[in-house]
């Protein structure tokens, strides 16, 4: 039987950043955006989303000094500041494995075991019942490559939509990416064991697309080329799962939308309410709904 992974794209595949003008405030770090009304650049840290276009927090009268400080130390307690989760996703991520290979005759060299056996997306077995599948898969791997092409492409650009998100909605839109990805999977091919973090990865991608039409440059304005290079890669490498990872590409921008109120606001500073969380639990629900109505003829 044929194992599916939903690997996704090296180092190779980040395209160079083209941008070299660096935050008034903060020196170390690159950036694309300028104040709409002074023009200076500024991060994602010194954003001021306003009335009318993007400010610092000078222009738009954002409170600094030891005042502003405090605030965003509170503040970076709900917020994606060090990037917690991404770190603690890569953890549990390298953890599985880690069990994986211990109860795996092959070692390094090919999953197998009791943790993958009932883990890993297959959708006869989702059809008799083992709906958690849909989750686990997202979080066993293939083969030690498998892993690190996707751990590598978490940190890379999970930490930066992290920062931007926060934590909370971070690590909703993630997992909502994966019930996504694993909904497409099963949608081309539910025969196919098919495990793997990238239709999550796919999520975060899409939601930085999402992001990045709106001017909200959370990938320095690179998302496109890098969803495309991906989706290259996706076709021209066998045994990936194709729908795993347009899947979670759409679950990610749905999430996103979800968590902006569908255009209402803007999802790093929108309060969490009842409507947002409703719509982001609609989302996972769809693809629920959607790997249901694929399989129910397996049972």
């Amino acid at each position: 039987m044929t194992l599916h992974g939903a690997d996704t794209i090296s180092a190779m595949a980040v395209p160079e950043q083209t941008q070299t003008q660096v935050c008034y405030r903060h020196p170390s770090r690159e950036t694309g955006v300028r104040c709409s009304s002074c023009e200076r650049p500024i991060c994602t840290d010194c954003m001021v989303y306003a009335a009318v276009g993007i400010k610092c927090p000078e222009c738009a009268g954002r409170v600094t000094g030891a005042k502003g400080a405090a605030r965003r130390v509170q503040r970076g307690a709900a917020t994606g500041a060090g990037g917690l989760v991404t770190k603690s996703l890569i953890g549990v991520n390298v953890a599985v494995f880690l069990l994986q290979v211990a109860q795996s005759p092959d070692g390094l060299r090919r999953a197998s075991g009791e943790i993958f056996r009932d883990g890993a997306l297959y959708g006869p077995l989702v059809a008799d019942g083992e709906w958690w599948r849909l989750l686990t898969s997202a979080f066993l791997h293939a083969n030690l490559i498998h892993l690190g092409l996707n751990m590598l492409m978490l940190w890379w650009f999970g930490r930066a939509l992290e920062g931007l998100l926060g934590r909370g909605r971070f690590l909703g839109l993630y997992l909502v990416s994966a019930l996504a990805g694993a909904a497409g999977a099963l949608l081309v091919n539910p025969a196919a064991f098919t495990v793997g973090a990238s239709g999550a990865i796919f999520g975060i991608l899409g939601a930085g697309v999402v992001l990045e039409r709106r001017r909200i440059y959370v990938f320095g304005g690179g998302a496109l080329g890098v969803v495309l290079l991906n989706v290259l890669f996706t076709f021209a490498v066998p045994n990936i799962s194709i729908g795993g990872h347009f899947g979670g590409l759409v679950g990610g921008a749905l999430a996103v939308l979800a968590l902006a109120g569908f255009g209402a606001g803007h999802p790093a500073y929108r309060r969490i309410d009842l409507i947002a969380v409703a719509s982001l639990a609609g989302v996972a629900a769809l693809s629920v709904a959607v790997a249901y109505l694929r399989v129910r003829g397996y049972a």
